[in-house]
């Protein structure tokens, strides 16, 4: 009874006129930014932080967590009518969408990834529904040592499980904690790494940041990659043509399960996230089917365990980031950075403290993903002409914008020359082949790490044996040394694996 008289109290919240309209916006905005390539949620979440200062903290998680899901509905239509995915986790649907596209079925992958998106996302919210209390009543018996073990092994999970170098992962992560650390002390009163300028004595803001890395770096990036996809002629999509045959809906349905119990799984993991999700439900797919020929040809399950996949990750990577205050990827990050900036402690208190909050997120993810699915089925015409925007005028609208917001929060133009710094630095570390998400994740974990662990010294009274004696603690600390001696012999095996290659590239 508990579980609906809070979802209850969560749909009256999330019915709050300002709230829907809120919701709209998020959610028509993810979708935008889905379907065009080279933006995404990450960036558009990162311009959009400086209007979270401006309006209630329900209404902007609401906007935010909108962007985040929408986007994972829309990034599949590039995929399948350009062969250039909206986000990551819609570079899968590449393989099996483009060639139904070609076969003259856009229309059918198109609706086919529209359901499956919405099955994906009503699963994943019914697992959030129904383990976040639990695992927030549990993670109310944490101390300090066991909080600072736990984020430990969220950013060692992160690092080690991102793309590339498990070695480049995690130096990003210690660059993260290093710039966190820029400011005043708040215990001691000294400035740490200010080197005497005084805009920097209240750290570095998180809004320039995350702008300069994820949009200003993806404006850059784009441009390079997108020059001539305006060029391509987009098939015209009827209502008609998105009929699927009865076969294509006997096929996919069991495909959208499975992919939908994969991504759930993978969306509570720190580091794992939607693309890891989309991916390892494709490899599901191709290996329990009987004709796994069929796929990269137009297999419908090729399209739907994927899209299933990435919108159920999308929907559970909230349970770690609400309940315990731990983020599984970039974008969590920047909703955790969200809800601190608006004076929330993410963890096991909200949903005792800010139940109108918490359920009032949930309750709205329901009515998102029903708007979602009106704006993509009857408005797949219009998601479609948006691939035709030219982007020579789309990106420097997205560089005035972010200009723009970074100033109106301090009125300052030196957060606007952060950013700018920080935009050149993150397309410095995509020529590299870094990844920044570690970093942010590093930035906004580290000083909440921090805390904890000198609440756990001054509680222990110096003594650090403290994280070895918790028993949660000490878990959490050997998974976390398992995970480190796994990213070392995956660094010797790609070492040895290199230099096995150079000799045969020689000859």
């Amino acid at each position: 009874m508990d579980m609906f008289a809070n979802l209850a109290l969560g749909f009256s919240e999330a019915f709050a006129m300002q709230n829907l309209l809120y919701c709209f916006f998020g959610v028509f905005v993810g979708t935008f930014v889905g379907v065009l390539p080279g933006i995404g949620p990450l960036a558009t979440i990162s311009m959009l932080l400086p209007l979270t200062f401006y309006v209630p903290p329900t209404a902007a998680l609401v906007m935010l967590a909108g962007i985040y899901y929408g986007a994972q509905y829309g990034g599949s239509t590039a995929s399948i009518l350009m062969n250039l995915p909206g986000t990551p986790a819609a570079a899968v649907v590449c393989l099996d969408g483009y060639p139904m596209s070609k076969q003259g079925r856009a229309g059918v992958a198109l609706f086919l990834t529209t359901v499956a998106s919405f099955v994906g996302s009503t699963i994943g919210i019914i697992i959030l529904t129904a383990f976040s209390p639990t695992l927030a009543s549990v993670a109310l018996a944490f101390g300090p040592a066991d909080y600072f073990s736990m984020m430990l092994l969220g950013l060692i999970a992160a690092a080690a499980l991102a793309q590339g170098s498990p070695a480049k992962g995690i130096s990003m992560v210690l660059l993260g904690l290093a710039l966190g650390m820029v400011g005043t002390d708040v215990q001691t009163g000294q400035q740490r790494f200010t080197f005497g300028i005084p805009q920097l004595s209240d750290g570095l803001s998180l809004v320039a940041v995350a702008m300069g890395l994820f949009g200003v770096s993806e404006v850059i990036t784009s441009i390079m990659r997108m020059r001539d996809v305006n060029k391509q002629k987009q098939e015209r999509i009827t209502m008609r043509s998105m009929l699927p045959k009865r076969e294509d809906v006997k096929q996919s349905w069991p495909a959208m399960l499975r992919g939908s119990g994969v991504g759930s799984f993978f969306g509570t993991l720190p580091g794992a996230g939607t693309t890891i999700a989309s991916f390892i439900a494709y490899a599901v797919e191709k290996r329990v089917t009987r004709t796994p020929q069929r796929f990269g040809k137009g297999a419908v399950e090729g399209i739907s365990a994927p899209e299933a996949a990435s919108n159920a990750s999308a929907q559970t990577a909230f349970i770690p980031t609400l309940t315990l205050g731990i983020p599984g990827d970039a974008v969590m990050a920047l909703m955790l950075g969200a809800m601190i900036i608006q004076g929330i402690q993410p963890g096991p208190r909200l949903v005792t403290e800010h139940p109108e909050l918490f359920w009032g997120l949930i309750a709205s993810f329901w009515i998102g993903n029903v708007m979602l699915v009106i704006l993509n089925i009857p408005m797949i015409g219009l998601w479609v002409r948006m691939l035709r925007i030219p982007y020579g005028i789309l990106y420097p609208s997205i560089l005035l914008f972010i200009c723009i917001g970074v100033f109106s929060v301090n009125n300052s133009a030196f957060d606007v020359l952060l950013v700018m710094i920080f935009g050149v630095v993150g397309y410095v570390m995509v020529l590299l082949k870094f990844e920044p998400a570690p970093l942010i994740l590093g930035f906004i974990l580290g000083p909440l790490m921090e805390e904890h662990l000198r609440r756990a010294m001054l509680l222990s009274r110096g003594d650090a044996m403290v994280f070895l004696e918790r028993p949660i603690s000490a878990g959490f600390l050997s998974l976390t040394a398992l995970l480190l001696g796994w990213a070392v012999l995956t660094m010797v095996r790609q070492q040895r694996a290199a230099r096995r290659a150079a000799p045969v590239a020689a000859e």
